[in-house]
């Protein structure tokens, strides 16, 4: 199975999509946690570019760990607030 790569970043240092193969520019968070494994306020992410970022929802949210989508910026705008 092929699991996205969430630790990339663009030549710019910017973060990408975690879409296996993919380097584009990372839009979107999608907060997940497996519930088998982690506590239930933990959230773990992958990033997603708008072209993959139904696709990558789908994955986590058919399985029941997907919690939250939102945009990079929010993300990084509530984390900046904690």
């Amino acid at each position: 199975m092929n699991f996205p790569d969430t630790s990339a970043e663009s030549a710019t240092g910017a973060p990408v999509c975690s879409a296996k193969g993919c380097r584009a520019d990372a839009v979107w968070v999608l907060a997940w946690n497996n519930p088998k494994l982690h506590t239930p306020e933990r959230r773990k992410t992958w990033l997603a570019c708008d072209e993959h970022r139904e696709h990558l929802s789908s994955f986590l949210d058919v399985r029941g760990f997907l919690k939250d989508v939102v945009t990079l910026a929010e993300w990084e705008s509530s984390a900046a607030d904690r």
